[in-house]
């Protein structure tokens, strides 16, 4: 009998955790492919923006602006939007925003939470204005979806490289829809390196700002 109910008591703890962690991830609505915006205009309405509203992004708006940034864009093949070396793929987005810190996986356009904090101030660094922004977009270069054998110098080299890339589709997808953004490279590396649980194998490269207009 008590072997029954310790077993029933560790079935329930579990599936409670895992109801948590599953809680803890939010599965993002697909990406809307409708913007009427030209290539061509998005360029040209282009600019870097350091004043947001204070309102919040949704996440249909968010959603468009991760898969533009490296989202999975020929399912079969399992690439993305973005250009990449040697198709590593090394460039992970984290999302930053008052609820916590996220890593928008590209496979399955969702959002895994790796921390409750709100690290937007960490994101900041000295350049204060850049915490009021609703949500930040920190790309990290992952060397481990390099060749082992490959140089240090050449994967830090790629990974730059890798995430100029995202950044510029960032840019292009909120000229697209609207918002205010600007790319940096600014950021307190070494605290938000902790707080991702990321170790020197991720290179903290650039970080961009998305907020809506002020009225």
């Amino acid at each position: 009998m008590m072997k029954n109910i310790l077993t029933i008591a560790c079935v329930a703890m579990f599936m409670a955790a895992t109801s948590c962690k599953a809680q803890d991830n939010i599965q993002l609505p697909k990406p809307s492919m409708d913007n009427k915006v030209t290539l061509m205009k998005a360029l040209q309405n282009r600019h870097s923006t350091r004043e947001y509203a204070d309102k919040q992004i949704s996440d249909d708006v968010l959603s468009t602006v991760l898969w533009s940034a490296c989202g999975i864009n020929r399912p079969s093949e399992g690439k993305i939007t973005a250009p990449s070396a040697i198709n590593a793929q090394d460039i992970q987005v984290y999302v930053i925003r008052k609820d916590g810190a996220y890593l928008y996986q590209p496979k399955d356009n969702s959002l895994q939470k790796v921390s409750s904090k709100d690290l937007r101030t960490a994101v900041a660094g000295r350049q204060s204005f850049a915490a009021s922004a609703p949500i930040s977009l920190v790309l990290v270069s992952n060397h481990n979806k390099f060749p082992q054998q490959m140089p240090n110098e050449a994967k830090t080299r790629m990974g730059v490289v890798d995430a100029g890339y995202v950044s510029e589709n960032i840019c292009l997808a909120c000229s697209a829809l609207g918002l205010n953004t600007v790319p940096r490279m600014t950021m307190e590396t070494e605290t938000l390196k902790k707080e991702l649980g990321l170790d020197d194998n991720y290179d903290l490269v650039l970080n961009s700002q998305i907020g809506n207009p002020k009225k």
